[in-house]
């Protein structure tokens, strides 16, 4: 055991993990916030996303020892008490889900890529995009560029269209 302190959703908290304790069973089942799902527990569905320090992970793989003293913003986090971020309100105005479950981790992972597209971040469909996005990356979202950076999040449902009407939506009201 080992005390791990984070910055959890803005509130600080320090706890005594399992030094093989993941980040996602941490969040769930010592902190209780359980919007953050286990879904594959393999790092290949992508409804345990989260943000560390800004940055996307999948939490089922990241070992919570290894991000003390980190900033991790959970879908809890991003909506602004009762009042839901523009991103989850553009999900519900798009049935951006259907069954729910990889919801959060749809949510937390196009809340963190919108962060990383503006502040430039390059994507593979930013390279097929031509040479002019190559130095600064593209100024709009495509379609294709949010499927690209959305990969590692898996809907069962199919809901993708949605999805990513949802993202697109919000990414053309920010510009």
């Amino acid at each position: 055991m080992r005390d791990v302190t984070l910055s959890v959703n803005g509130e600080s908290r320090t706890v005594a993990a399992d030094v093989r304790s993941t980040l996602l069973d941490l969040l769930r089942e010592t902190l209780h916030l359980t919007g953050t799902k286990k879904g594959c527990d393999h790092g290949l569905c992508g409804a345990c996303t989260v943000a560390v320090d800004g940055e996307r992970v999948v939490s089922c793989l990241t070992l919570a020892a290894s991000v003390d003293g980190s900033e991790v913003l959970t879908v809890e986090g991003i909506a602004d008490g009762d009042q839901l971020h523009p991103l989850q309100q553009a999900f519900v105005d798009c049935d951006g889900f259907q069954c729910g479950f990889c919801t959060s981790g749809q949510i937390s992972s196009a809340h963190a890529m919108l962060h990383e597209h503006a502040r430039g971040d390059l994507s593979t469909a930013s390279f097929e995009a031509g040479r002019a996005t190559v130095c600064h990356g593209p100024k709009v979202l495509s379609d294709d560029e949010i499927r690209e950076r959305m990969a590692g999040n898996i809907c069962r449902c199919g809901a993708y269209a949605n999805i990513v009407e949802a993202i697109a939506g919000l990414a053309k009201e920010q510009k």
